[in-house]
């Protein structure tokens, strides 16, 4: 039988992008074909926060995205410990449609 190895991808990374963005919110909506993803840095004392990335993705990729990123997790809690979650007061944001927070 012969062995079939899936063919590899090679993936760019920009140095713009390696840098990253912080957020601390995310806004998660959906449509029957899509999850968007936005991604907010909220600060302290601060009333206007701007999105600074927008993901869009299949329901099969957030579903994918949603397993792997609790895999992730769960491996991170083996080694450092459980991950703390603390409660913040809900942020008066809707943009109609189905709506989470992370």
């Amino acid at each position: 039988m012969e062995d079939k190895k899936e063919p590899q991808i090679n993936i760019e990374l920009d140095q713009e992008i390696a840098e990253g963005t912080y957020s601390n919110l995310a806004i998660i909506n959906h449509s029957v074909s899509e999850f968007i993803v936005d991604f907010i840095n909220i600060m302290p004392g601060v009333p206007k926060a701007k999105v600074k990335s927008r993901i869009i993705l299949t329901p099969q990729h957030a579903k994918r995205l949603t397993k792997a990123l609790a895999d992730n997790i769960r491996k991170f809690e083996q080694v450092h410990g459980e991950i703390k979650d603390y409660e913040q007061p809900p942020i008066p944001m809707n943009f109609g449609g189905t709506t989470g927070e992370a």
